[in-house]
């Protein structure tokens, strides 16, 4: 199993990020595709449009998105295994989002998800 790292895509690049993945549904704003160093986009194991929509970084709704969060990704078993495939040769693996807040963001709640039920 990988050692999960989490980190703002904004944040400087460090040779110890290991396999970059960016986790996110859309692209990050002021970056071009060429500049992120990026190893994978895998959005497909981000929280579902609707999700992302009625959360919206909202600190007091964090423990409902997080539940939410967490039942979409059993949901999505298939996608979801073929992410952990995707990770599994990796020592290192930097999950990557864009949001602002650095608590509650939808990484966290994928990386504990990753290191508890796979």
């Amino acid at each position: 199993m990988p050692i999960y790292k989490v980190k703002r895509i904004y944040d400087p690049i460090d040779k110890h990020d290991g396999f970059r993945i960016l986790v996110d549904r859309l692209w990050p704003r002021g970056f071009k595709k060429d500049d992120t160093r990026l190893d994978f986009w895998f959005k497909e194991v981000a929280p579902s449009p609707t999700l992302r929509k009625w959360f919206d970084h909202e600190d007091e709704k964090w423990e409902v998105f997080k539940k939410r969060y967490l039942e979409e990704l059993r949901e999505n078993k298939k996608k979801v295994d073929e992410f952990v495939d995707l990770l599994r040769s990796y020592k290192i693996v930097t999950l990557l989002y864009a949001a602002h807040n650095k608590e509650h963001n939808h990484v966290e709640v994928l990386k504990i998800y990753l290191e508890t039920e796979n």
